[in-house]
């Protein structure tokens, strides 16, 4: 496929490193790597050529060029070999138009992107794609590890437990005990991972994968590794082209370890760097108030996030003190003229609630977002005329247990205003009839 792609220091040391390696960050500085493409060579197809060849290839059958990610592979993984390429035709997720929400909330023109309508149940698919079959390749050079692994609050542990699965490599994940969803724990496990729960939190498995790493017994498949950014890229890529090629105002996601953000920036700077949009969206990323470190930073205008200890929160995904991404998250933000919102628990069980009540079934961490568009549009700093994408991070069928703690009223600390209980009744005609004339009085 031509056009090679490698690693490369996010902040700017000399030297750099091909994608088969095992290498995390950088040997000089010790900061965080990115995926670097050749930019002249992709130069050489117009930006309208390269429109046509998206809309030629999306979700079409031809192998692998159907995958939302893979359909883009020039821009992604250029010279991966196709024997090679570990795919679930990930991608192509419906860009929903939230009508009946968005005009509750005085907004025009709200969408979300539902990336949980994957193989796995969320957007960690659209990265590990291209780290599974990067590491298949990195095995057929010489790359000798006892198995790939990530730290995980859930929806890491099963993308990478079924991608591994299908590429037969074998998988560890390590998971705070007690702290994920069933859905979320029955995954990896189904897809014959070894899955070992720790007695901690997601920042403490996280430094023990990091070991594993740094010492060459796994490799590492946390967002920390620059493959799954490019991967993830593809998201701003696929919400413009479906949007036809016009640029939204708005682009909200919710954030814990925070390496979306930056690849929701490189799908956009790729795009606006080859002359197929103009200019950028605004970024905002939405944090549980329980679990915020970049709000901290970001409102009291610091230049670097401080580690926190994350507190509970129903949004357990994104329940992160020490996010690895940070730098490309706050790089991100300065290039986007980007903010950060929270969400407390009530807002964010509130808004799924109502997002439920318009047809949505609403994941907690996609309702942080989802809260955060709230108290903006309130603010008058998100107006109606706006277009807006809100990125849907996972199904909302891995939260079951959350729906039904909500409509039971057992939330710790949550008043269920919008509860919708069962009504329990006998088999009677008569008191059936007056259930339904009292709701619908």
């Amino acid at each position: 496929m031509g056009h090679p792609s490698e690693f490369r220091c996010l902040a700017g040391c000399d030297g750099s490193w091909p994608v088969t390696q095992a290498i995390y960050r950088c040997p000089k500085c010790h900061g965080l790597l990115e995926v670097a493409h050749d930019l002249d060579a992709l130069r050489s197809r117009s930006a309208s050529a390269w429109m046509k060849l998206f809309d030629d290839r999306y979700m079409r059958s031809e192998w692998p060029y159907g995958s939302g990610v893979w359909g883009k592979r020039e821009w992604v993984m250029p010279q991966m070999p196709d024997d090679l390429i570990v795919s679930m035709y990930e991608g192509g997720s419906n860009l929903f138009w939230a009508e009946r929400y968005g005009k509750q909330l005085g907004l025009d023109e709200l969408w979300v992107k539902l990336c949980g309508n994957s193989h796995s149940g969320s957007f960690k698919d659209l990265g590990m794609t291209v780290l599974v079959s990067v590491v298949r390749w990195a095995m057929r050079e010489g790359l000798k590890v006892k198995a790939v692994a990530c730290a995980s609050t859930g929806d890491t542990s099963a993308a990478l437990a079924a991608y591994g699965a299908a590429a037969g490599l074998p998988v560890v994940v390590l998971l705070p005990r007690g702290k994920v969803s069933t859905g979320q724990l029955v995954q990896p496990l189904a897809h014959g991972a070894l899955v070992l729960g720790l007695d901690t939190d997601f920042d403490g498995c996280m430094a023990i994968v990091q070991q594993l790493a740094e010492e060459g017994v796994v490799y590492l498949a946390n967002s920390m590794n620059a493959l799954r950014i490019e991967g993830q890229k593809t998201v701003a890529v696929e919400v413009v082209q479906q949007l036809e090629w016009q640029v939204p105002d708005w682009i909200v996601l919710p954030s814990g370890n925070l390496g979306n953000a930056s690849a929701l920036h490189a799908g956009f700077h790729l795009m606006k760097e080859l002359g197929l949009i103009a200019r950028f969206p605004r970024l905002v990323m939405a944090q549980a108030e329980n679990a915020n470190p970049l709000y901290r930073a970001w409102t009291a205008g610091m230049t670097e996030v401080q580690p926190i200890h994350a507190q509970a929160t129903q949004a357990t995904a994104i329940q992160i003190g020490n996010p690895v991404s940070a730098p490309r998250a706050l790089r991100a933000l300065r290039a986007m003229n980007g903010l950060v919102e929270q969400a407390s628990e009530q807002e964010l069980a509130d808004a799924a609630a109502r997002a439920d009540r318009t047809g949505m079934y609403t994941c907690p961490h996609t309702a942080v977002a989802l809260a955060a568009i709230e108290k903006l549009v309130k603010r008058g700093e998100i107006r109606r005329g706006e277009r807006v994408v809100c990125v849907s991070t996972a199904n909302g069928l891995k939260f079951t247990e959350f729906k039904v703690r909500y409509h039971e009223g057992q939330i710790p600390g949550v008043t269920s205003t919008l509860a919708n209980p069962p009504v329990m009744l006998k088999p009677d005609y008569g008191q059936v009839v007056d259930a339904i004339h009292a709701r619908f009085a």
